[in-house]
Parts: structure tokens; sequence; C-alpha cells
């Protein structure tokens, strides 16, 4: 067939896709005019001097469509790196949806954190769980988030990991090792990055349903990221179309409408969260220590009062709410728990720590809470003090033993200058 055949060839439209390629939607396709053939004319007829060729306006490519956005505004798809790519060094911990290690990148040398996702029990393909977590953790780009750097891959299909910024300790671990407790300045720069975090991951529509110490990262310059999205997932408005699961959140930090069955959930959760790790903050300790759901209804109702319709006007719909029988009313006992609080200090964990979803102060709220505001100010990241990285492996360094003062005997003789001649 010679190369002059119509557009409708099939030969014709091969070749204009070889030559447009990916540029197809980069740069739409000029239309030239077509050059026609024509007699030749005689010796005797002058040609007639030919107008400049006209301009055509460049259009769009009719194949695709105009609601389609271009080729060039996607990312583009690149093959994953290989997990050989990073030396491995140690193991850090283990959860629900991976095994974290620490490894080092061999081409630059930096310091990462390694999640491999657990997959060898997965039957129904790639879990939704993984991918929310990587999603989040791609949308919710903040400086107190912990960073997502790339996915990387094995030799086999179940050998997936997720390349994380690598930090120095996690929260439930330093408060454990810490030989006194963090002070009033410290806790309320702490609570701030926590704020500031979870506001912006609030404003992205993401919840995380699992906001607990041991998911708070801290490095020793004193800044704190919110990690293990494993949990996280996006929600919209109205909230809770579908039902939401009621299996998040760890039991000592689950926030009551959860513990009663509502399936209607929203930022709030993340809030009560975030007033169970202000008061572990304070006391050194979790505040809900609680073998079960029951026992935990319990110590709430007690720090609490007992929730009335005046507090939670929707308590009585709730799913277990019948199932419960409601102690004496009494007035909450905050003031006794932590005696050392200021008023303004008391009225945020209150605000945190309240029974109706509505009525809990939202992370833009707290930010703006006369607390923090008050003295002690706020300390500097930069003036917290450093600690060994259990993480990294480091072990606190062991004091010498060095001798004790020298006790003055009743019979004992000083030396003098005439026993040194």
């Amino acid at each position: 067939m010679s190369e002059s055949a119509g557009p409708s060839t099939p030969i014709r439209k091969r070749s204009r896709w070889e030559q447009l390629g990916a540029d197809d939607d980069a740069q739409p396709p000029t239309i030239y005019p077509v050059k026609r053939r024509v007699k030749q004319k005689t010796a005797k007829e002058s040609p007639a001097p030919s107008p400049p060729p006209k301009a055509v306006p460049a259009v769009r490519n009719s194949a695709h469509s105009i609601y389609v956005p271009a080729r060039t505004r996607h990312p583009p798809i690149i093959p994953s790196r290989s997990v050989y790519c990073y030396e491995r060094l140690n193991q850090i911990e283990e959860g629900s949806y991976g095994v974290v290690f620490r490894a080092r990148d061999k081409q630059t040398g930096d310091i990462v954190a390694l999640k491999k996702l657990k997959l060898d029990e997965e039957k129904n393909g790639f879990p939704i769980t993984a991918l929310r977590e990587v999603n989040a953790l791609m949308t919710c780009r903040h400086e107190n988030v912990v960073g997502i750097r790339e996915v990387v891959v094995g030799d086999t299909l179940t050998q997936v990991f997720v390349v994380m910024d690598f930090i120095e300790h996690d929260l439930k671990s330093l408060l454990t090792l810490m030989p006194a407790p963090f002070l009033q300045s410290e806790i309320k720069t702490l609570l701030l990055q926590l704020l500031s975090a979870v506001k912006h991951c609030h404003a992205n529509w993401i919840l995380h349903r699992d906001l607990k110490t041991s998911n708070l990262l801290m490095n020793n310059r004193g800044t704190i990221m919110v990690a293990d999205f494993g949990l996280a997932r996006r929600y919209g408005d109205p909230v809770g179309v579908g039902g939401m699961t009621q299996l998040v959140v760890t039991l000592w930090y689950r926030a009551p409408e959860i513990l009663l069955g509502s399936e209607k959930y929203s930022t709030a959760v993340d809030m009560w969260s975030v007033g169970c790790i202000f008061a572990e903050l304070i006391l050194k300790e979790p505040l809900f220590q609680a073998k079960n759901e029951l026992e935990l209804i319990s110590m709430i109702f007690k720090l609490l009062g007992a929730p009335t319709n005046n507090d939670w006007p929707g308590y009585s719909s709730l799913p277990l709410a019948k199932t419960i029988t409601l102690p004496s009313p009494q007035p909450h006992q905050f003031r006794q728990k932590f005696q050392y609080m200021t008023t303004a200090g008391i009225d945020l964990l209150m605000s945190l720590l309240t029974y109706d979803p509505e009525k809990r102060i939202s992370a833009e709220e707290a930010l703006d809470h006369p607390y923090f505001t008050e003295s002690p100010l706020p300390k500097h990241p930069d003036l917290f003090g450093s600690f060994p990285s259990a993480a990294a492996g480091e072990k606190k360094r062991k004091v010498f033993d060095s001798p004790s003062a020298p006790a003055r005997a009743a019979d004992h003789k000083l030396l003098t200058e005439f026993d040194v001649i």
C-alpha cells in the first residue's frame, strides 16, 4: 500500500501514533493543508504568486476526550527500586500490620526506616490497610508527620517495603526510660506539634484512628512526628455513609462513642486520643489502663462522671447504651486526678475528654487555647535534652563508679610538712 493512503487506513493510524507517541497530549497535532497534485502549466501561462500559507490553529486530537487531563499532568510511572538498595541494620519493632527495620541507603548513606508489610497470609490481593497508609502518608506531608520516601520491593510478591524517615525515639519508650517526667513547658511544645499534625490530617480529610504515644516518634531535636497510619482512612461529608468499622483505636485511647457501638464517627475520635496522650504526658503513665471495654467504660465514668442527656444528647440512641447500667451521678474527678495543673490546663483536658463528640474541641480550636499562652511558655524544641536511641541500638552510658568522699576518723593524723622532711 502506498504512503499516500487516506487517514482511514490502519497503516496511516499506526504511523501517526508512532510519530506522536507519548507527546500526543503534551503537544496537540497541527493540521497542515493537504497538497494536491495540479497539472503542470505550459510555458505560456505565467504562474500567479501564491499567497503565504495561513497558520492553522492547533486543535486537540479528536481521539481523546476534552474532559480527560493531558498525559503530562499525570505522575510518571516508574518501576519501584529493589529493597537490596538498602543495607539492613537492625529490627526496631513488629506491629499488627508490619515489621519495621532500620536500614542504610547504599547510594546516599541516609539512615531510613523500612516497614515490611505483612502479606504472607493475604488471600484477597494487596491489603486495603497498606494502600490507605501509603495514600495517607503521601497526602499528609507535614513537618510533624513522618515522611514517606518510596516503596521498594523484594524478590517475591509478598516482599513490599515502605521507606520512611528514621526517627530516634517513640514517645512511649521515652516516657518509660526518662528519669523524670517532661516539664510543663516541654509538654506544651509536644502537644502543640501533635495538634498541628492532627489539624493538617483532618484538613486533608484523613482520620488517623490510632493515635497513641507509641505511634508518636520524637527525634533528638525535640520534634515529634505522627506515624503508623495503618488504621487511617479518608472520610467525607456527611460522615459515616455506609458505616465505619468499630474495631479501631487502641483500647486505652478509644473514644466512648466507639465503645458504645457508634457506626458514625468523625475527627472527634482522634481528639479524644489526643486528650489521653495529653494526660499521659502529665502523669508519665497511661490515663486509662483497662483490660477490656467494660472496665474502660467504668474508668471513664469514674473520671468524667456518668453521662446525662444534657452532657450527651445522643447517648441513649447508641447501640450498646441500653446494655450498660449507669452509676449514680457524681461530679468529675479532674481536679483530684491532676492536682498540679493550672485552671487553663484542666479546661483544655476536659475539652478534649468530652462525652459529646459534637462538643469536643477540634484541633484548630485547641491550638488557640489560653493554656499555651500562660506561664510557663512552650519551650523551643532545640532546648530539649537528648537521650540514647533504643531504635538505633544505643544503650545508656554506664555511670562510672567513683570513689566515695573520705571519711575523717577520730584518730587520723593529718600529714604535715615535718612528716615529709
